[in-house]
C-alpha cells in the first residue's frame, strides 16, 4: 500500500463537516479567539489592507479637471460616476453586461486562483481583520487574554473593556457608514448635510443610524459567519474548486508521514522513526479566524487568509523543519509533489479574464457622450409639401457628461433629406446631464424616394465636426401607386 493510500482514509474521514467550526454540539455559538499572528503573509496583507483603507476614504474628495467625483453611486437620482465618466439610467446595459462579466470573471479566478478574494481584498476581511480585530487586541489583549475575559465575571475590568470596545466599534461603525454614503450622495453633498444637521435632514440621519447598527452587528457579533452563512460566493467555492486549483493547502503527505503526526521531541529523528513533519502544536488552528482546523482540508469557511502558513512556518522554524508544510498550492500538487505552473488551463483561462476585463472597460469608454433617439409619432400620417415627402418624429437626447453640448443634427443618408427640430432648428444646445424631448420634421422629395419605406441615418455632430453619436430609424412614405 502506497503512502498516500495510508493516508487518504484518515484524511477522508471528513466527520468534521458534520459540525460547524463555530458552533457547540448543542447549537449554542462558540465564539473564535484567533492568536495574532506574524509573519511574511501578515505583513504583505497589513500592506494591501492599509492602502485598501486609504483609498476608501480619499476616492470621495477626489475630483476630475471636469469637477466629477472619481466614483459616485446615486441610486435615488439615477446617477453614476465611473472613473469620473457620467453614465446615466440609458447605459444601465453596461452594468447588466458588467454584472455577467463579473460572474463569469470570479467563476474562472475562483477555479484557478482560489479564494485569493476572500483572503486579501473582500470589505468583510479588510474591516474584521484589519480594523476591528486589531482594536480587539489593543483592548482585550492577545487570544488567551480574551478567552480569560470572556469567562470571568462581570467585574470592573471587563464591563470596562468591553464598554470601551464596543464604543469604539460603534464610533467606527458610523464613521465608515458616513464614508460609505459619501459614495452615494457625493462628499460635497455630505459634508453639507453634515453641516446643516439631522434635524434638517432627518432621512439621511436615520439611514445612517440603521446602516451604522448593521454594521455594527456584523462586526461585533456576526463576525466570520458571515463567510459561512451569508456571502454566496463562500457557498459556491465548493461548487468552483477542483484538484487543480491553488488554494491554502496543508502537505498531509510530508505532514502526517507512515505514522502520522506527534508531538516534538528533542534531538529525535522523525524520518527514521516514520512520523511526519507536522508536530500538532495546534498553531494553525489557533490562529485561524474561522476556527477551523486547515489540516482536515478544503473546507467551506476557509477564506485564504494566510494565517495558518506564517503561524506554521514560525513553528517550523524553531524546530528547524522546513517551512512550507502549510502553503499555496492545489491538491494536484500536494499529491504528486509537482510545484506550480502557469500550464495551458492556467494560461487559458487568466487569457480570457484579461479579455473580460479589457472588455468590459472598453465599453465603458467608447459610448457616445450624447444618445439620441428619433421615433415615428404614432397614429400620425406622412404629408406632401413642395413636391416633398414629409413625416413626424418624435426626438430625445440625453447628455451623459457634465458639460455643455452644442449640437448640429443632420441626414447623413440618404443625401437630398433633411431635418428641422421644431423651436430649434438644426442646432440645439444640451445642459450637463440634461433630457431634452421635442418634436423633428423629416423631409424627403418625392423624386428620391424609391420605396415606401425607406431608412434614414441621422448623425448628431460637435461644433467641430466630429460625429457624436447616430440613430437609424424608418421612413414610411407614400406607395408608388400615389405618386
Amino acid at each position: 500500500m502506497s503512502q498516500e493510500e495510508k493516508i487518504k482514509p484518515e484524511l477522508e474521514c471528513e466527520s468534521f463537516r458534520e459540525n460547524l467550526a463555530t458552533a457547540e454540539e448543542s447549537g449554542k455559538r462558540k465564539w473564535v479567539f484567533p492568536r495574532k499572528t506574524h509573519g511574511k503573509y501578515t505583513t504583505y496583507r497589513n500592506i494591501v489592507s492599509a492602502i485598501l483603507l486609504i483609498l476608501l476614504f480619499v476616492i470621495p474628495f477626489i475630483k476630475t479637471s471636469k469637477g466629477n467625483p472619481l466614483f459616485q453611486f446615486d441610486f435615488l437620482n439615477r446617477q453614476f460616476y465611473l472613473f469620473g465618466a457620467y453614465f446615466s439610467p440609458s447605459d444601465f446595459y453596461l452594468f447588466s453586461i458588467g454584472f455577467v462579466t463579473t460572474i463569469v470573471f470570479i467563476i474562472l479566478f475562483t477555479v484557478v486562483y482560489g479564494r485569493i478574494f476572500c483572503g486579501w481584498i473582500c470589505p468583510q476581511t479588510i474591516f474584521m481583520e484589519h480594523v476591528f480585530r486589531k482594536i480587539e487586541y489593543l483592548i482585550e489583549g492577545d487570544r488567551n487574554k480574551q478567552i480569560r475575559l470572556d469567562k470571568q465575571d462581570w467585574d470592573s475590568e471587563k464591563i470596562r473593556k468591553r464598554l470601551l470596545k464596543w464604543s469604539i466599534f460603534a464610533l467606527i461603525s458610523f464613521i465608515f457608514s458616513n464614508i460609505l454614503f459619501s459614495y452615494i450622495f457625493g462628499i460635497d453633498e455630505m459634508i453639507k448635510m453634515i453641516k446643516e444637521g439631522p434635524a434638517n435632514n432627518v432621512g439621511l440621519f436615520v439611514a445612517l443610524i440603521i446602516f451604522s447598527a448593521l454594521f455594527y452587528l456584523v462586526f461585533a457579533w456576526f463576525r466570520e459567519q458571515v463567510c459561512s452563512f451569508v456571502c454566496p460566493y463562500g457557498r459556491l467555492q465548493g461548487v468552483l474548486i477542483d484538484k487543480d486549483t491553488i488554494n491554502i493547502t496543508y502537505d498531509f503527505i510530508r505532514g502526517e508521514g507512515e505514522k502520522g503526526r506527534s508531538k516534538w521531541k528533542k534531538n529525535e529523528d522523525r524520518k527514521l522513526a516514520g512520523k511526519g513533519d507536522c508536530i500538532d502544536c495546534q498553531q494553525c488552528v489557533v490562529v485561524c479566524p474561522a476556527g477551523i482546523d486547515i489540516r482536515n482540508g478544503s473546507q467551506l469557511e476557509c477564506i485564504n487568509c494566510t494565517a495558518c502558513i506564517d503561524a506554521c512556518d514560525e513553528v517550523m522554524t524553531k524546530v528547524g523543519l522546513p517551512t512550507g508544510l502549510i502553503r499555496y498550492a492545489s491538491e494536484n500538487m500536494i499529491e504528486k509533489r509537482t510545484t506550480f505552473k502557469f500550464n495551458a488551463r492556467v494560461i487559458a483561462y487568466t487569457l480570457i479574464l484579461f479579455i473580460l476585463i479589457a472588455v468590459c472597460t472598453s465599453l465603458l469608454f467608447v459610448r457616445s457622450s450624447v444618445e439620441s433617439k428619433f421615433l415615428k409619432v404614432v397614429g400620425t400620417q406622412f404629408t406632401i409639401q413642395d413636391k416633398n415627402i414629409v413625416d413626424e418624429y418624435q426626438f430625445s437626447f440625453i447628455n451623459k457628461t457634465s458639460e455643455i453640448q452644442n449640437l448640429n443634427i443632420k441626414i447623413i443618408s440618404p443625401k437630398s433629406a433633411e431635418i428641422e427640430l421644431v423651436g430649434y432648428g438644426n442646432k440645439i444646445t444640451i445642459k450637463p446631464k440634461e433630457l431634452l424631448k421635442g418634436t423633428a420634421v423629416i423631409k424627403i422629395p418625392e423624386a428620391d424616394l424609391s420605396k415606401t419605406k425607406q431608412e434614414v441615418v441621422i448623425g448628431v455632430f460637435d461644433n467641430k465636426g466630429a460625429k457624436i453619436d447616430e440613430y437609424k430609424t424608418n421612413f414610411i412614405g407614400p406607395t408608388k401607386e400615389l405618386f
